[in-house]
């Protein structure tokens, strides 16, 4: 499980240091695609394999579907570690979410999402955590 939030820099090469707490986790090598909310998603293969079997299962005939597959799938790919912890973004990836220097890095359950600070801190305010809240209460998730 991820939880935690780290901020680190892109080096003008695009690379990112992963914060030491996933690497295990993540392992050598994972995936990196487009999330939702202008972020990147990142997997370890395991998680990555249990999403494409359910994309396997999905009705094609449905266009949400086809239009979020082609959105996830399109834009992932397999990234190294390197020896000092750091990953290459491609410059696809970068672009979609926005990454400049300053980057915020979080834990959320199965995936590590990787922000960059100004969207994040734009974003993730957290000013209606009661409305929130009352939602996932109706979904059943309490605390």
């Amino acid at each position: 499980m991820f939880m935690g939030e780290y901020r680190h820099n892109i080096d003008e090469k695009g690379r990112l240091i992963v914060p030491a707490k996933f690497r295990e986790s993540l392992g050598k090598e994972f995936v990196v695609t487009k999330g939702i909310d202008k972020c990147l998603f990142v997997y370890p293969l395991s998680e990555w394999m249990t999403i494409e079997e359910k994309f396997r299962q999905a009705n094609t005939t449905n266009a949400s579907a086809r239009k979020f597959a082609r959105f996830f799938f399109a834009g992932a790919c397999n990234v190294e570690m390197d020896k000092q912890g750091r990953i290459l973004l491609p410059p696809q990836l970068r672009e979609f979410a926005n990454l400049s220097k300053d980057i915020v890095t979080v834990g959320v359950l199965n995936r590590v999402e990787i922000w960059d600070k100004s969207t994040w801190d734009g974003t993730n305010t957290f000013d209606d955590m009661d409305e929130v809240a009352e939602q996932m209460a109706e979904l059943g998730i309490g605390i």
